[in-house]
């Protein structure tokens, strides 16, 4: 690296300003294939109505990426109970509900189809992959350089 810049690392950045340079990086890059029913899906049965955003599916991608980088051996059922929140059951009490299965393990297979994450002969024991990025392609801050470890 020059002299007077510092490596920059995902835990860094902002997670706001990352998720959502991130997001627009994997859409721009056009490699996740969305699924057809993004635009009808709830995102768990806790939801009433489908997301409002049209880029949820990057958005809720790239913050999957992001919490892989943090949290190393992270599952589809970790991811549901990450995303799950309370349940509004009218009249009766609220409870904790999880979110929806299947669109995190959509995102899982696509984040490992672009070779993002990779997972092991196992399927779940986390496996490294070593990833360069500039943080000024993500529009985030000049001239940075960072590594982003995965894991899966």
């Amino acid at each position: 690296m020059e002299a007077g810049k510092a490596g920059r690392t995902v835990k860094d950045v902002s997670p706001h300003e990352f998720v959502k340079a991130y997001a627009a990086h994997l859409k721009r890059s056009g490699k996740i294939e969305l699924p057809h029913w993004t635009d009808i899906v709830k995102t768990g049965a806790l939801k009433e109505l489908a997301p409002y955003d049209p880029d949820w599916y990057y958005v809720r991608a790239a913050s999957m990426a992001r919490k892989i980088y943090l949290r190393q051996g992270i599952g589809v059922g970790g991811f549901q109970r990450i995303y799950g929140g309370r349940k509004r059951n009218g009249s009766r009490p609220p409870h904790f509900c999880k979110s929806s299965g299947a669109v995190a393990r959509h995102i899982l297979q696509q984040l490992q189809k672009m070779s993002i994450i990779d997972a092991d002969d196992k399927g779940s024991v986390p496996q490294l992959v070593l990833f360069f990025y500039t943080l000024n392609s993500f529009n985030v801050s000049k001239n940075r350089t960072f590594i982003l470890w995965m894991f899966l």
